[in-house]
């Protein structure tokens, strides 16, 4: 009578653990063949076409803590022009926003933009593009890599590439969210595959 308890309770053993085995690990078939970016798991990815001049694509990351990651959408006309983004100036409008250094948990020194205050100024070989906040909040962070390194726009402009890092409050980024357009829509927008 005991060894039937046993090996009942072994079998229910057995299950459990064949149970816990499916589903901590994988089955390699259902697995993608890449794994999705940090990007694509961590951020809303939002896109604000012909943002104040017609051509002026960029886009917003939001992630769930609520900041958004600016920076050149894919058709961006900067990006298009022959020889791609060969500088970056975030010198524009009162201040060089490349000297903003925010502190604590409140921020402090950050300062506050408008939707359509300009970040920088980024050059190609024939023409200057002004790039705006595209959200009303703080700005807390400027890529200053990119006064040093401008062809990451080039090459990176959804990842090392953004341009700046804001906190909205979030009554304005219900307000600005409403003008904003999926990546499916922005794919339509442009023809892109």
């Amino acid at each position: 009578m005991m060894n039937g308890h046993n090996s009942e309770s072994d079998h229910t053993k057995i299950l459990e653990d064949e149970e816990l085995q499916r589903l901590l690990v994988p089955d390699v078939c259902h697995l993608p063949l890449t794994p999705p970016s940090a990007v694509d798991s961590n951020f809303v990815c939002y896109f604000a076409p012909d943002f104040i001049k017609p051509g002026h694509d960029q886009y917003v990351y939001r992630h769930a803590n609520g900041l958004c990651v600016i920076g050149l959408a894919p058709m961006h006309v900067a990006l298009q022009d022959k020889g791609g983004v060969t500088a970056v100036d975030f010198n524009v409008g009162k201040f060089d926003r490349s000297g903003i250094k925010v502190t604590g948990k409140r921020k402090r020194n950050a300062q506050h933009f408008e939707h359509n205050t300009a970040l920088c100024k980024v050059c190609t070989n024939d023409n200057s593009y002004i790039v705006r906040c595209c959200v009303k909040g703080s700005l807390l962070e400027v890529n200053d890599r990119l006064i040093k390194q401008p062809k990451l726009l080039n090459t990176s402009a959804n990842r090392e590439g953004y341009i700046a890092i804001i906190m909205p409050k979030p009554a304005d980024w219900l307000k600005i969210k409403a003008s904003l357009i999926g990546p499916e829509d922005y794919k339509n927008l442009r023809a892109l595959s």
